[in-house]
């Protein structure tokens, strides 16, 4: 079955990134929907040079954002990216041919991550396959955030795993890297907090080095060099700080 797509990506300040993943879109998808969070910076101005249906909408979360930009689509067929995320050709000839022969209810595909300059294969940051493709009348986004992800209502719907990498430019420095670490951490361990998870002081202080024996040494980290030690050592810190953070709720919550 020949099917048209919808592009979606929600968006706040991604001028740096936004015209690279709207241009790999470009005679691939149907329709490009953005939703914004009211940037501040030259987001809007670049999106409306490349014909996209731009709509602002305050933002709530990551799965509740993500979950709108679903209904602002023209076609159920969707495919979700991130504005820091762009498809390489190999990907691109595979979401062609899904167009023309739609078999299935997702499909999934490899994110590839740029960090500081480097490609990243290992660290647990590769093949980090994620479902972006499906037909929206199958399920909404879920998870936890923001760590958000779709979610089939049906254990019966099939997927099928594309060829290709999806580009992810994560970071330009390490200075962006710890600014997200602060920003993912209270996201994370505020919704923990709600979920009445704990945090004794044995998991403080042993979650992130067993974090970083996993990511440096079982998957292969050290292989990626300088960046891979950077990012290892970075990750364990980000376990410890989610923990730290869950901490200080807890105890703020007993007074």
């Amino acid at each position: 079955m020949e099917v048209q797509i919808s592009a979606v990506i929600i968006t706040f300040n991604e001028e740096k990134n936004i015209e690279r993943c709207l241009q790999s879109l470009q005679g691939i998808v149907d329709e490009i929907v953005v939703v914004d969070s009211f940037s501040k910076d030259q987001t809007k101005s670049i999106c409306e040079k490349h014909n996209v249906k731009f709509v602002e909408h305050a933002f709530e979360g990551h799965i509740e954002q993500k979950n709108y930009a679903i209904t602002q689509a023209s076609y159920p067929y969707v495919l979700s990216l991130d504005a820091d995320e762009a498809l390489d050709e190999t990907l691109k000839s595979s979401i062609l041919k899904v167009k023309k022969n739609w078999t299935h209810d997702g499909y999934s595909m490899n994110r590839l991550t740029n960090y500081c300059g480097s490609w990243i294969k290992h660290c647990g940051w590769y093949p980090d396959t994620k479902l972006r493709l499906w037909d929206a009348r199958k399920g909404e986004w879920g998870g936890d955030n923001p760590h958000d992800k779709f979610e089939f209502r049906s254990k019966e719907d099939t997927t099928l795993h594309l060829k290709g990498d999806l580009l992810h430019y994560s970071y330009y420095t390490l200075d962006d890297h710890f600014k997200q670490v602060q920003y993912f951490t209270d996201i994370l361990s505020k919704a923990q907090f709600k979920k009445g998870k704990k945090a004794p002081l044995l998991i403080l202080v042993f979650s992130p080095i067993v974090k970083f024996i996993k990511d440096y040494f079982i998957k292969l980290g050290i292989l990626d060099g300088w960046a891979g030690l950077k990012i290892c050592s970075i990750s364990a810190y980000a376990t410890f700080t989610k923990y730290r953070k869950l901490r200080k709720l807890i105890k703020t919550s007993k007074k």
